[in-house]
């Protein structure tokens, strides 16, 4: 299945690199306007993870009557950075940084038993009772989510439905991304560019380089 980091994207130009890196060093309010502003065409690949995460957070939507917090996908970093090795290794990178960060600081207790108990040996998002806690007797599931996702995560997975559907109702399946980029979904209250990384990323969609510019197509079984 191809992705869009496949190799008929065309590379960095100096340019581009250039407006990267001062994303990097600047990190200014006028930055994050600038960064909001492009299209989705002029910033779809990028040089490292960690400069593709400052411009998605920067160009994260606004989302009406609901107050959360930035959050970026896996996939849509796969779907901008060429090597999904190097994003894994990266992310890895950085998330031991940001540990080595939080101990500086005083932790609550019981997160301390978290971090040294549960972190390294669970990789699913929901733990049992008995691994968690030896004083409850309650046999739930704990669940540990970002605060007010439910009705975002909601919206991401109907949108992903309303785009391919879109695209496959199309003769050839597939649609400039510059026009694509445009439209509005009716069913998620995160915009096209959002849900295009997520779904180029995770190889339901890619790109192709036309003379006219980039085209999103749906990716056959």
């Amino acid at each position: 299945m191809e992705n869009a980091s496949s190799g008929s994207l065309s590379p960095l130009t100096g340019k581009k690199r250039q407006r990267e890196e001062e994303t990097v060093s600047g990190g200014s309010e006028e930055h994050d306007h600038s960064d909001q502003s492009l299209s989705l065409e002029d910033n779809l690949t990028f040089s490292d993870t960690l400069v593709a995460l400052r411009i998605m957070r920067a160009q994260f939507p606004h989302l009406d009557k609901v107050s959360i917090q930035p959050f970026i996908l896996r996939s849509q970093l796969y779907s901008s950075v060429k090597d999904r090795t190097q994003v894994d290794r990266e992310l890895e990178v950085e998330r031991i940084v940001k540990r080595m960060e939080t101990k500086k600081h005083d932790d609550v207790a019981v997160f301390e038993w978290f971090k040294m108990h549960v972190i390294h040996s669970k990789l699913e998002p929901s733990i049992g009772h008995e691994e968690l806690t030896r004083q409850l007797i309650d046999p739930n599931i704990y669940w540990f989510a970002i605060p007010n996702i439910g009705s975002v995560l909601k919206g991401l997975s109907q949108g992903r439905k309303e785009l391919l559907s879109f695209l496959n109702r199309r003769k050839y399946k597939e649609m400039m991304l510059a026009l694509l980029e445009k439209k509005r979904l009716r069913l998620s209250p995160l915009d096209m560019r959002f849900h295009l990384r997520d779904l180029i990323g995770s190889g339901h969609l890619k790109t192709l380089q036309t003379p006219s510019g980039l085209v999103v197509r749906v990716v056959k079984d």
